[in-house]
């Protein structure tokens, strides 16, 4: 007996990890609320992270394609397209029954989630997984949260960045030893309850700005987001976060600079956790969340005199998880 098969022997599949995932990678017009999917890509995956196949498609936006600098696909490309209604049966094939496996998986599902609702139909995803938040979990030594990271880590070369076939494939690649060294050392995998849309209203037409001509150093700007008044948060501000320690109710949380999901959806499921979104920094703010601490922003400076605890967008998305409840 080898020494691998010794060790897989001694360390049996756990029993409650799922039976199969669907790995997916969509691109878009752009990250807000009234953007639409233009090409998506699954491949099915068993338990055990081996691919059983993967099926890609383009999908017709009915409206500006968006960054194509990034994402290369023109007006011209997607006319021909199907809608997005005509290829929701075979998207709803490749997903029944699995756990929805992307990286930044918030955005996708929640891209995924409003095109069903738009054609009034309900995704059959139950839950997701974020590669982000596996690696995390993994304690993997990569230097920032991108996918290309992960892939290097894993010696998975990419071809087509920004192409949905080749990063679906590319995470199918990476996520299969994730799966399998969290297996190995009993890794509980961090798996999220995907709630549908059941309705959906577009709202009323607004001007939109239009993209740039020149690539932006960054996949949102240019993308119109409509201005929101949220409502106020109904439990009282319990403090400061301490690190280590869970999120509660009431905490008043601000955003400083680039997160790779979009603000809106961030706050989204901040709100949805019973946080209060902060729109500046103060002594009562209870934590700052940027991917980038040591920037002269006004936020972080003012963080760094208050002592406010800071934390990255992965982290973040990880305390949203489990926040407690407000006390009464």
């Amino acid at each position: 007996m080898t020494m691998l098969e010794d060790h897989t022997t001694a360390a049996p599949w756990p029993t409650a990890y799922p039976q199969g995932y669907a790995v997916v990678d969509v691109e878009t017009t752009g990250l807000a609320r009234d953007d639409r999917i233009i090409s998506a890509a699954v491949y099915r995956l068993d338990a055990r992270g081996n691919v059983e196949d993967h099926w890609y498609t383009l999908v017709n936006p009915e409206r500006d394609p968006g960054p194509v600098w990034i994402h290369g696909l023109t007006t011209d490309v997607l006319e021909g397209a199907p809608l997005f209604p005509e290829i929701a049966g075979q998207l709803s094939e490749r997903l029944d029954g699995r756990v929805l496996v992307a990286h930044n998986a918030m955005f996708d599902w929640s891209m995924i989630s409003r095109e069903y609702a738009r054609a009034a139909r309900v995704a059959p995803v139950a839950q997701r997984l974020c590669t982000i938040a596996l690696s995390k979990e993994l304690r993997l030594p990569l230097p920032n949260h991108k996918l290309e990271s992960l892939a290097a880590h894993f010696g998975v070369v990419q071809q087509r960045a920004h192409h949905a076939l080749d990063d679906a494939r590319v995470l199918a690649e990476a996520f299969r030893p994730s799966l399998h060294a969290a297996a190995r050392d009993g890794v509980r995998l961090p798996l999220l309850e995907c709630l549908p849309l059941t309705e959906w209203s577009d709202s009323p037409a607004k001007p939109r700005i239009g993209y740039q001509a020149s690539a932006p150093s960054s996949y949102g700007q240019g993308s119109w987001r409509p201005s929101r008044k949220r409502p106020t948060c109904p439990h009282p501000n319990p403090g400061r976060y301490e690190p280590g320690k869970l999120l509660k109710q009431g905490m008043r949380i601000a955003f400083s600079g680039d997160t790779s999901v979009d603000r809106e959806l961030l706050e989204d499921r901040a709100v949805e956790a019973g946080l209060h979104i902060a729109t500046s920094l103060s002594r009562l703010t209870s934590l700052l969340v940027t991917n980038d601490p040591d920037s002269a922003t006004s936020k972080t400076v003012k963080a760094k005199s208050f002592g406010t605890p800071v934390v990255d967008e992965a982290a973040f998305t990880q305390l949203l998880r489990d926040v407690t409840p407000a006390d009464g």
